[in-house]
């Protein structure tokens, strides 16, 4: 049977310099994704990339 599936998400306030905002921005728009979803493609390639003691890759 198929079921439709909705990812769960969290709001979640982050600070961050203005000069990456607008790095952000501009990658965001010519790649025509939302600032967001680049954001979040960032830091899930950051922490799948992380290097860990021991060469253990980060498992949450």
């Amino acid at each position: 049977m198929f079921e439709i599936k909705k990812p769960s998400s969290s709001n979640k306030t982050v600070r961050m310099p203005d000069s990456l905002i607008e790095k952000l921005d501009k990658l965001a728009a010519k790649n025509d994704i939302s600032f967001n979803q680049l954001v979040i493609q960032c830091c899930e390639y950051a922490i799948s990339h992380l290097d860990q003691p021991n060469n253990d890759k980060l498992t949450i």
